[in-house]
């Protein structure tokens, strides 16, 4: 699925834009509705094992996952969704400070280690990506890439770096940074990105631009570079990815999760459907498909073609500092990028 983060990043919590697609059909027994927020050929790969396996129907709704979680947050109670499944954990934690959320059963939990799900028990991670500097090695050597993301803002990267800061993929990127180094140092890094920047539509767009030597580098998520390798080919690459050392928040891990509502009339189906999210067979549906996300169950190994998590660099840096985008949402907004 294409997604575009939206204008009005900063109003989660109000509104961002009208919802694209009919919300109104409630679920019959034996099914359950399902705003989906994350890729939809993965989700739909897990909704058809799901029903396989359980004879539960999964109505899907399918757009950004900020999107999603606004119209969640307009419609409160009265939403006629069962459970929701994002790409990012700001729009979860931003629906748990809300109510919004149910609070899952202990056993579901406890198949996800601790740091990849609610502190609060109402949302359970269920893949991980990595943010990262894809580069074009013509362009620019490795050993000229910046150590910290933070050295985006000095002079010597204008016009060289590449960002889709209105991606909802961006703003976990901003809030990392805010979370390490605080709100004033990340305005000012903000804002000189601004001065730097190319900026594209979406990240897809940065990658693809990168790789055709449009421009030195760009910040992404690591999984929209193999999937362009997919896409091409992989004689046809001619860019590589990066990840910032040291645990620097350029390369924070990014958690996509789902919840259950507290709203939802089939909470018992809705749950079985985030518990089979979690499960070994659930995972392995990630890790066997070419998607490129990390499944978070220990013990199920991800697509051969990603190195293991802990071979590559990368910060861990809990949801709740993270946050739910809403700072760092107007932080991108401030600084012009629109």
């Amino acid at each position: 699925m294409r997604r575009r983060a939206l204008l009005a990043l900063a109003a989660i919590t109000m509104t961002f834009a009208a919802f694209a697609g009919n919300v109104s059909a409630s679920s019959s027994p034996g099914s359950i509705t399902l705003y989906n927020g994350q890729h939809l050929e993965l989700t739909q790969t897990e909704v058809s094992a799901f029903t396989r396996d359980t004879g539960i129907s999964v109505n899907l709704r399918t757009n950004d996952g900020v999107v999603l979680a606004d119209q969640i947050l307009q419609e409160g109670h009265s939403s006629p969704a069962d459970a929701y499944f994002t790409e990012n954990s700001p729009e979860l934690v931003n629906l748990s400070q809300h109510g919004l959320l149910a609070r899952l059963p202990a056993s579901l939990l406890r198949e996800v280690p601790a740091r990849y799900r609610s502190p609060h028990g109402t949302w359970v991670g269920v893949a991980l990506r990595v943010s990262s500097l894809v580069y074009n090695p013509k362009l620019i050597s490795r050993s000229q890439l910046p150590s910290s993301i933070l050295d985006l803002a000095a002079s010597r990267w204008k016009g060289r770096v590449a960002i889709a800061p209105l991606d909802s993929d961006f703003p976990p990127v901003v809030g990392a940074v805010i979370a390490a180094h605080g709100a004033k140092a990340a305005a000012s890094w903000v804002d000189a990105l601004r001065r730097n920047a190319v900026v594209y539509q979406d990240e897809e767009s940065v990658v693809a631009a990168v790789n055709s030597g449009d421009v030195a580098v760009g910040v992404v998520n690591q999984y929209y570079w193999y999937r362009l390798r997919r896409e091409v080919g992989a004689k046809s690459i001619r860019s590589a990815l990066y990840y910032f050392p040291n645990g620097d928040p350029g390369s924070v891990v990014n958690i996509s999760g789902a919840a259950v509502l507290r709203s939802s009339q089939h909470r018992a189906d809705a749950e079985r459907f985030l518990a089979f999210l979690v499960s070994r067979k659930g995972q392995e549906l990630i890790g066997s498909g070419d998607d490129f996300e990390y499944p978070v169950r220990p013990g199920v190994a991800p697509n051969p073609q990603l190195p293991p998590l802990s071979k590559i660099a990368h910060a861990s840096i809990s949801a709740l500092a993270l946050g739910n985008d809403v700072p760092a949402s107007e932080m991108i907004l401030r600084a012009g990028f629109s």
